[in-house]
């Protein structure tokens, strides 16, 4: 299914349901971009529904405007967050980059990762782009309520960055970038191509920038950057960068599988054709163990307890830095109904039940 190409269906008559399906055909288009699709259904009614409406809360207020559909938020079961790179990526180990038996020359740096933590307004990014479409929030797991954890907090300083930066040795150079060991700080940031992550990026490097930090931004296509081809560079699976951003959906209520992203048996390699979901390749035997002892544990608040263990451990070490607890936007026309957005399932989980009035 390549970028603007179209799926069509045909009503099926011996259907279980009587009088399902409630449409004779359904057609669905891939490709273009959600501000389009979202005006392909608030403005020209041209289409019915639209997933995924990531643009900023600003234009989806301005197409509400006498629209011929409305905007849903439901809240998502993950976060949209930054993920930090605890390989090389830069150097290549028997013909791999961001091999797991390597290093990160800079963010192997607890105190580095610390400061970018608290480079990341988190408030802005809420305020100024996503609006109705995400709160804030420190922690990786967010849902269901009993797995998140209380015991985190976010914080945005770029006085106590530059503050944590100095006390670790990095010194600002002439042009005010800092330096440690003869190393630079200049990382490389990429994310996939939409204006809500080129504006989050946009706040983080000015942010960074005050405090001495250099990074360049990378745009890939989503197309590309979820892409599980394996000779493609620029995928979050290979993660050539030293920063990445993205939003990995949860998928059911229980977080075994979804927290299973980082052990130390899940790091993406050459070997494994980088199928494997530890994009960051940190490794910890604490973490191990904790996932470990979930997955066989009964008691539900234990269990809970664990999971709990597990979020403090990525958040504490900088594996991952939250940015907002995203919910699913979806633009939905006027007469569509029967419409019932799952955080847990595909948007078109009940297209059965969906109908058209009028």
């Amino acid at each position: 299914f390549r970028p603007r190409d179209t799926v069509g269906a045909e009503r099926f008559p011996g259907y279980h349901l009587v009088g399902r399906p409630g449409f004779d055909t359904v057609e669905m288009k891939g490709g273009g971009d959600a501000a389009s699709a979202a005006r392909a259904v608030l403005q020209t009614g041209e289409y019915h529904f639209a997933w995924n409406m990531q643009v900023e809360d600003e234009l989806l207020r301005r197409l509400e405007v006498n629209a011929k559909g409305r905007v849903r938020f439901t809240p998502s079961s993950s976060t949209e967050f930054i993920e930090v790179n605890f390989s090389d990526p830069w150097n290549e180990v028997d013909g791999e980059r961001a091999s797991g038996r390597t290093t990160h020359p800079l963010l192997s740096d607890a105190a580095l990762r610390g400061a970018l933590a608290l480079l990341v307004d988190r408030g802005a990014i809420q305020g100024e782009i996503y609006g109705r479409q995400g709160e804030t929030t420190p922690n990786f797991l967010v849902t269901p309520a009993r797995y998140r954890s209380p015991n985190t907090r976010w914080e945005f300083s770029v006085e106590r960055a530059s503050a944590a930066l100095d006390a670790a040795g990095w010194r600002r150079g002439p042009d005010g970038v800092r330096v440690k060991d003869g190393r630079r700080l200049r990382l490389v940031f990429q994310t996939s191509i939409n204006a809500p992550r080129q504006k989050t990026q946009a706040i983080v490097k000015q942010a960074a920038a005050k405090a001495g930090i250099e990074i360049e931004l990378k745009s890939v296509i989503a197309s590309a950057y979820f892409s599980s081809d394996t000779a493609n560079p620029d995928t979050v699976r290979h993660f050539y960068a030293d920063l990445q951003m993205y939003q990995q959906l949860m998928g059911r209520p229980d977080p075994q599988l979804y927290m299973e992203r980082f052990t130390s048996w899940q790091i993406p390699s050459k070997e494994n054709k980088w199928s494997l979901t530890n994009s960051g390749r940190w490794r910890s035997d604490a973490y191990d163990r904790l996932w470990r002892a979930a997955e066989g544990e009964m008691d539900p608040a234990k269990r809970a307890a664990l999971f709990i263990k597990m979020n403090d451990l990525v958040i504490g070490n900088g594996v991952v830095i939250p940015v907002l607890w995203r919910s699913e936007a979806t633009a939905v026309s006027a007469r569509l109904r029967g419409v019932e957005i799952s955080p847990w399932e595909s948007n078109l989980w009940n297209i059965a039940q969906w109908r058209m009035e009028g």
